[in-house]
């Protein structure tokens, strides 16, 4: 496709016979296929999507340039609901000794503490982004650690950072800690300043429980509805069915009849609860209105580890049963080449091939597709992202994949993504450009 590209240099132009699933389409376009793709034709002038039709029914000027894409699937931007851009790419220097939960815990802190000033946090940042951009993707929300005096550093980078890719990725930060800090007022007032002055309307917190559980959450809901802001917590990622703080979070949400959005992380333990108190869960949650993202690589790498014993379950929630109740879910890349998952690259792509593979979001596979677009655009407050709708900009990734087979089997590292009509030419930065930050460079 690339070396037939040059034409959608042009101020306007068509794409033929373009593969689009159904569910990612503002207005309905044709009956589509047997796997639920809609065969279109796109008309693309001064960087909109002046037209969207079923392939042949737009009567085109024969002087039009067009390029045909032979049912080749294309796709809005995918949006990325649960990222730490704060922790990206410290592996060289902070590996986690053992591949656990409570190693990377031990292993980021001891990092934090030693390597986390301003310029190392922005490098890393801007590392990630350009990665999440060259892949194809136009949103994120990275949760941001903001305990002492890190929350110092780390937001006016997050800040800068927003400013620098607006247009390009829309930023999204939500504080991080453990919500037992939420029972220390200092800590707290620490918190609403600035994620107020940084210009975030989200709070967030890792919640697990303990002895002052419900006044913890009590206080988050509290500051949240005061503010006018979002909640996004870190749910239950752990193996213990006795782990349910998610049920809590949903009665706390209905009996404050909080007006803002929820989203809620992980919900490991939900996988592994008896039926009944899984589906009170659930229950509560479709009631609340929360929504639900599943980080299926990051879990599976971490969730149900131990030492020379191969693991017995994914490790991620019940995504299934969720959806089945109205829940708005979806997946996400999490952390990207630190202690808590080794590997990654932003690449949102990558995460649907998987999550496919991990959550068996098949048979059918279309109704699926929403997870990495519509789903968490919604999730994020940022409706109108991730489908295509007639009027928008012509941001789309194009690939040569004709089917869902085709598309979930390969890394289609030669897709073309188009921004407002034009193909960038951004490519994943070289990982020797970190090598300038402390010890992560290679290791002679």
């Amino acid at each position: 496709m690339s070396a037939h590209f040059s034409i959608a240099r042009t101020s306007r132009y068509a794409l033929s016979e373009a593969r689009i699933p159904q569910s990612l389409l503002a207005s309905p376009v044709g009956s589509g296929d047997a796997e639920g793709l809609a065969l279109v034709d796109i008309v693309i002038d001064q960087g909109k999507l002046a037209a969207i039709a079923p392939a042949g029914m737009i009567e085109l000027p024969g002087d039009l340039p067009r390029l045909p894409l032979g049912g080749a699937i294309a796709l809005p931007l995918f949006v990325d609901a649960h990222t730490h851009l704060d922790k990206g790419h410290i592996w060289p220097r902070a590996p986690n000794p053992d591949g656990t939960f409570d190693g990377a815990l031990a292993t980021v802190a001891r990092d934090r503490e030693a390597h986390w000033s301003a310029g190392d946090v922005e490098a890393r940042m801007e590392f990630s982004l350009a990665c999440a951009f060259a892949h194809g993707t136009g949103a994120i929300r990275t949760h941001i650690d903001s305990v002492g005096p890190q929350t110092g550093i780390s937001w006016p980078v997050f800040a800068a950072m927003r400013e620098r890719w607006r247009g390009r990725i829309a930023l999204q930060g939500t504080p991080l800690f453990g919500i037992d800090f939420a029972l220390d007022p200092d800590h707290m007032r620490a918190v609403e300043e600035m994620v107020e002055a940084h210009g975030s309307r989200i709070l967030g917190a890792v919640t697990r429980i303990i002895p002052r559980f419900k006044e913890a959450l009590e206080i988050l809901f509290a500051l949240a509805a005061r503010k006018g802001w979002d909640l996004d917590f870190h749910v239950d990622e752990t193996g213990d069915p006795a782990a349910a703080s998610l049920a809590a979070i949903a009665q706390t949400a209905l009996s404050h009849r909080f007006a803002g959005k929820i989203l809620v992380g992980h919900c490991c333990s939900l996988a592994v609860q008896e039926s009944e108190t899984a589906k009170r869960a659930i229950d509560l949650v479709a009631e609340a209105g929360l929504s639900v993202v599943s980080l299926p690589m990051c879990n599976l790498y971490l969730q149900d580890r131990r030492v020379g014993r191969t693991p017995r379950w994914r490790g991620v929630t019940a995504l299934h049963e969720l959806k089945a109740a109205g829940v708005n879910v979806m997946i996400a890349s999490d952390n990207t080449r630190d202690p808590f998952y080794a590997w990654g690259d932003l690449d949102m792509l990558e995460v649907w091939r998987e999550g496919t593979r991990i959550l068996q979001l098949d048979h059918p596979l279309e109704p699926w597709t929403p997870v990495c677009f519509t789903a968490p655009a919604r999730a994020m407050g940022l409706e109108g992202l991730g489908m295509l709708r007639e009027g928008a900009p012509a941001d789309l990734v194009l690939t040569r994949a004709r089917s869902f087979t085709e598309l979930l089997s390969r890394p289609h590292s030669d897709r073309t993504v188009l921004r407002a009509g034009a193909p960038i030419d951004a490519r994943p930065p070289d990982y020797a450009a970190l090598d300038a930050l402390t010890a992560l460079g290679p290791r002679l």
